[in-house]
């Protein structure tokens, strides 16, 4: 990979760092991601179509600060699950079953080849503008040591998380009350997120987390 090309890249990705699971972006702001879970409108009967949509309503109403709702779709990686089928074929009591089971993954196998079959995780991008009190901006402007700024900084981290972790509790409760389940991504799935959205081309390679 050309690095120098790399660094033009990373210039328009506005990505400071990813830290306990918190985006810091690089004007200073906040972002925290939800996974959600999801639900089969279509299958639901009219009653709880309609106690869905009102709870979603009143989710809305209990929010005043603004979310982006993320689909994320991608082509399904069969390629583990034909591997484990194929591990299992010589530990089959008898050889039909194992002729079954090779016939069973050569179909899978054959059948992703013509068909794209694809995957949609569902995601909340809950935001958070931190505010400078007036103190920690006193604190910049003298001339205090590398050592008493990391201090304000790390302080400043903490305080800032945990208002943004407020917001996530509380949209991932508002979800709860139309039957979806949101759970806070980690460093490490943030980062993933992330690199396949910055990196489409690279669905089906391996992610390197560089220290």
């Amino acid at each position: 990979m050309n690095t120098t090309n790399a660094g033009k890249t990373q210039q328009f990705v506005p990505i400071k760092e990813i830290r306990n699971g918190i985006v810091v972006m690089k004007d200073g702001n906040y972002r925290g991601v939800l996974i959600c879970s999801a639900i089969n409108f279509g299958l639901k009967s009219a009653d709880e179509q309609h106690a869905i949509i009102l709870g979603f309503q009143n989710f809305l109403n209990t929010i005043d600060f603004s979310i982006q709702i993320v689909i994320n779709s991608r082509k399904m990686d069969l390629r583990p699950y034909l591997t484990f089928l194929e591990e299992k074929a010589p530990e089959q009591s008898s050889e039909l079953m194992r002729i079954q089971l090779r016939e069973y993954v050569e179909f899978i196998r054959s059948f992703a080849d013509q068909t794209n079959i694809m995957t949609k995780s569902f995601y909340i991008v809950v935001p958070y503008s931190p505010r400078a009190s007036a103190a920690r901006a006193i604190s910049f402007l003298r001339q205090d040591s590398a050592a008493t700024k990391d201090a304000a900084n790390a302080t400043s981290f903490e305080e800032d998380r945990a208002q943004l972790e407020q917001r996530l509790s509380l949209v991932a409760a508002g979800l709860a009350g139309t039957g979806v389940r949101a759970v806070p991504l980690g460093t490490e799935e943030t980062i993933e997120l992330f690199y396949r959205s910055f990196n489409p081309g690279e669905l089906e390679n391996p992610i390197r987390l560089e220290a």
